[in-house]
C-alpha cells in the first residue's frame, strides 16, 4: 500500500522561511518524479513546483520562481520545499503527489500523479 505523508507546515510571518518534506513508502520512490502542489478554500488546487526522478529536471510556478526550492533524496525516500521569502499569499494547504504519469511539459496537470497526501497546512501572516 502506498503512503504519501507531508510534514513540516505551520505558522509563519511574512518574509521569513519554510521547509516542507513528504516521505513516499509502498513504491519505489526514486523512480518517479514528484511535485508540490497547493490549495486554498474555494480554489482549484495548483501545481506549485516538480521535480523529475532524478532530481535533475526542474519546474516552478510563476508566483514562487525565486523563492522555493524542490529536492529530493532519494536514499531518504524524501521530497523537500523550501520556501523562502514568504508571502500571506502562499498561505495554502500544500500537497505532495508522485507517481507521475505524464508529460514534463504539463507537470501542472492533477490527473497525471497517482498518488497524493493528505496535505500540511501553511499559513504566512502579514
Amino acid at each position: 500500500q502506498v503512503q504519501v505523508v507531508e510534514s513540516g507546515g505551520g505558522l509563519v510571518q511574512a518574509g521569513r522561511s519554510l521547509t516542507l518534506s513528504c516521505t513516499a513508502s509502498g513504491l519505489t520512490f526514486p523512480h518517479y518524479s514528484m511535485a508540490w502542489f497547493r490549495q486554498t478554500p474555494g480554489k482549484e488546487r495548483e501545481g506549485v513546483s516538480f521535480i523529475s526522478w532524478n532530481g535533475q529536471i526542474t519546474y516552478y510556478e510563476d508566483s514562487v520562481k525565486g523563492r522555493f526550492a524542490i529536492s529530493r533524496d532519494n536514499a531518504k525516500n524524501t521530497l523537500y520545499l523550501v520556501m523562502n521569502s514568504l508571502k500571506p499569499e502562499d498561505t495554502a494547504m500544500y500537497y505532495c503527489a508522485t507517481d507521475f504519469v505524464g508529460s514534463y511539459g504539463t507537470w501542472y496537470r492533477e490527473s497525471d500523479y497517482n498518488y497524493w497526501g493528505q496535505g500540511t497546512q501553511v499559513t504566512v501572516s502579514s
